[in-house]
């Protein structure tokens, strides 16, 4: 067979040579289509269903929210295994999938079990998917230079702005926020007073839910004009919750401020956010989506940095806390001069014991042939994967 092959090759030069190249540019073409990492993702196939029920604790949420979800999630095609963790106000199922299934059309099939399940959850408790992004899926972190803006503010700006700008590039699952304060309004009620006015507590709550709207009225028609009539009445300053009524003592109305001290305040939390030991910082957490370009996606993210940077208060930047794209260079440019080094020391070692430059020149040929073959078995996979499975996300993991 071997002297088969080299006989044919001698008589068919010219068909070597073609098939060499061929298969040279097939390998260029699958290493700019493969997707580029520094970090194997070796990940599960898996989706998270989220549930946030403020207030309550583990035991409450793993009875009444866990349980009936992993419950009702049972049963789902291709399901290896479900997990469930509950703690204080929040409850996590992790939807474990066969390693094949398409990650969309497993998010379906459990959003799908979701529109059932929830109507066994208590009232306020309404499960989400989680992003569709991998556990090594944060590429890139960055925070605000806001100097002179407090940290309020520049969440406010985070959430608000950069973080819907960002949103908007392709490949970008999410872009989780962290550090500094969600603003609130904050009602703290003196029980003597309800007491003393004898003002039910529910009754404070819901006069505030009930105000904390916009009403619409009908049309009517004056001098061939018509006017709408509405009524407004979304909450925007503090003194707006301080005047509503909750009840009467006697014949003079009770207003919150009667029974309770209205301020804008920061919502709880329970960690900060802090930079190299200065002080603390706000920015976001860009997750990147299930099978794509680790490189192309941050590229992509720092060019909508750019613009958006444009529209931020005077003085606000970006500083990038987390790059990843430096890793994956670096990791590039590694296995490029390897290349490189092994085709020099090869050839010398050839050129040194046969005294024959052509042995030496296979030699240079042969070894970037070889590394464009293994790229192009890399998408090899795709050819023999069912039909439901050929999606980016189906690929084998990034950086492999």
């Amino acid at each position: 067979m071997i002297n088969f092959l080299i006989t044919n090759s001698l008589k068919n030069r010219l068909f070597v040579l073609a098939a060499a190249l061929g298969l040279f540019a097939w390998g260029i073409y699958s290493v700019r289509n493969n997707p580029i990492d520094a970090i194997p993702d070796l990940s599960e196939n898996q989706v998270i269903v989220f549930t946030e029920w403020m207030g309550r604790s583990p035991q409450l949420i793993e009875d009444q929210v866990t349980y009936p979800l992993v419950s009702n999630l049972q049963g789902i095609p291709q399901v290896k295994n479900i997990r469930g963790a509950s703690m204080f106000g929040m409850s996590f199922v992790y939807v474990i999938f066969e390693d094949k299934t398409d990650i969309y059309w497993a998010r379906t099939r459990v959003l799908e079990r979701l529109n059932y399940a929830q109507r066994q959850l208590p009232s306020g408790a309404v499960p989400t998917l989680g992003p569709d992004g991998t556990g090594v899926g944060h590429i890139f972190w960055y925070h605000l230079d806001a100097p002179g803006m407090d940290l309020g503010e520049q969440r406010a700006l985070q959430d608000w702005y950069v973080k819907f700008a960002l949103q908007t590039v392709p490949g970008v699952s999410e872009v989780a926020s962290f550090g500094g304060f969600g603003k609130q309004y904050q009602v703290t009620i003196d029980p003597y007073k309800l007491n003393y006015f004898n003002v039910p507590l529910m009754d404070v709550l819901n006069a505030i839910r009930r105000n904390n709207n916009d009403v619409g009225g009908r049309k009517f028609e004056m001098s061939d004009m018509a006017y709408i009539v509405r009524g407004l009445g979304y909450i925007q300053k503090t003194s707006d919750i301080e005047n509503i009524p909750v009840g009467n003592y006697g014949s003079v109305p009770v207003r919150v401020k009667d029974v309770a001290t209205v301020q804008m305040g920061g919502e709880g939390r329970l960690g900060i956010f802090d930079m190299d030991g200065t002080g603390e910082v706000v920015g976001g957490i860009v997750v990147m989506r299930y099978g794509e370009n680790a490189n192309n996606v941050i590229e992509a993210v720092k060019r909508k940095m750019t613009e958006v940077e444009k529209g931020l208060p005077a003085g606000v930047k970006f500083k990038v806390s987390y790059d990843r794209s430096e890793l994956i260079q670096a990791a590039v440019r590694s296995v490029k001069g390897t290349l490189i080094e092994e085709m020099i020391a090869v050839s010398l070692i050839v050129l040194i014991f046969l005294f024959h430059w052509r042995s030496a020149l296979v030699i240079l040929i042969q070894l970037p042939i070889s590394v464009a073959i293994g790229f192009i078995l890399l998408e090899a996979p795709l050819v023999f994967l069912p039909t439901s499975c050929h999606s980016p996300a189906s690929r084998w993991p990034s950086g492999w």
